[in-house]
């Protein structure tokens, strides 16, 4: 339990002590392959261009930004949380002229002020699963109405866990990550890229190690790869092992499974007596907010009732970020972590030693 996952897959766990091949051996080539084609499966597309990026979520940020920002370009974010807060700082920091839409943090953005936030954006950007706040935002909304613009998403939470439909949606860019829905450890950025984005690409865009142009010649499959960077071997067969248990147990499987757990989660806290965040109506199942209570124990701060868990049932759940710091905690139930087992035992261990 926490925001990202404390027990892989095992076949995850299998995979990362596997002995290492090269970044160009054929063998890892092929297992690179199939890995971008599972990803395309999970992201609900057929973008060519979908892989894993080296680097954690936030590289898929910045990767997904400023290889379509050429400075003075514009660009709506809805911000509603501390990640849309990001995107709107890196879209900044390349050169964008950022057009804000906020909606105060716990509350969803709403499609239509995206929409009418400017009448010929460069681009939209949002975050579909709030992971500040536990708020869901609605994308397919946003897509059907973006007319030329180009939609960004960030699917850190999300994919893998709720429903995600890249292609069906309009979404141009999406970016994740591998630690949490996936299953796998932290270090990758899975992300994919529509037809439409790549014929938008700049040409030269102010990242050379995040250069989507450049690193399509690498994933490029057959004989034509163009060499780039080397490739964390490891983190992508512990990817490559994550997508396969995920496909295999079914993508509508797993999505019911982290509905059931997060409910059963709710459902617990609640009955402890605990305050939840988010409205129920955009409530994301994977993970929860929960406002720290007035009624501690007596000497136990919020940082304390965290440091207990950790040492006393070996469970992590997250602190408050941003302007919610010290006010909510975040409980992730993702991956390989969201089981029953796991929500007794936190619903549990969270009951003894808040005293309830």
């Amino acid at each position: 339990m926490g925001p990202g996952p404390s027990n892989p897959y095992p076949e995850v766990a299998a995979a990362l002590v596997r002995p290492v091949t090269g970044h160009l051996d054929p063998a890892f080539l092929e297992l690179l392959d199939e890995t971008c084609e599972r990803l395309r499966q999970i992201f609900a597309t057929t973008n060519a261009l979908t892989l894993p990026l080296s680097g954690t979520g936030s590289a898929g940020m910045e990767a997904s930004l400023v290889n379509l920002i050429d400075p003075g370009a514009t660009v709506v974010v809805g911000v509603n949380g501390l990640f849309g807060e990001r995107m709107a700082e890196v879209a900044r920091r390349a050169g964008a002229a950022v057009v804000r839409v906020d909606a105060p943090w716990g509350e969803p953005l709403d499609p239509n002020a995206l929409l009418a936030a400017h009448p010929s954006p460069t681009l939209i950007a949002m975050v579909h699963a709030e992971t500040s706040t536990g708020v869901c935002n609605d994308v397919a909304a946003v897509g059907a109405g973006k007319a030329d613009a180009l939609l960004v998403v960030d699917t850190v939470t999300s994919l893998g866990g709720i429903d995600v439909r890249v292609d069906d949606w309009g979404v141009d860019v999406a970016y994740s990550c591998s630690q949490k829905c996936l299953g796998a450890p932290p270090g990758l950025a899975p992300i994919t890229v529509s037809e439409r984005a790549r014929a938008r690409l700049v040409a030269s865009p102010r990242s050379w190690y995040l250069d989507l142009g450049l690193i399509a010649g690498y994933v490029q499959a057959g004989g034509g790869r163009t060499y780039h960077h080397t490739a964390p071997v490891t983190m992508v067969s512990a990817l490559h092992a994550a997508t396969g248990a995920l496909l295999d147990e079914g993508i509508d499987a797993a999505h019911e499974r982290h509905r059931r757990c997060g409910q059963a989660l709710q459902d617990g806290l609640e009955q402890l007596g605990l305050t939840l965040f988010a409205p129920v109506t955009c409530r994301l199942p994977q993970l929860v907010t929960v406002v720290v209570p007035d009624d501690l124990p007596a000497g136990c701060s919020e940082a304390d009732i965290r440091r207990k868990l950790l040492a006393e049932w070996g469970i992590e759940i997250g602190s408050g970020a941003g302007q919610l710091a010290g006010r909510v905690w975040r409980i992730g139930c993702m991956g390989n972590t969201a089981r029953p087992r796991n929500v007794a035992a936190l619903l549990a261990a969270l009951g003894e030693v808040l005293g309830r």
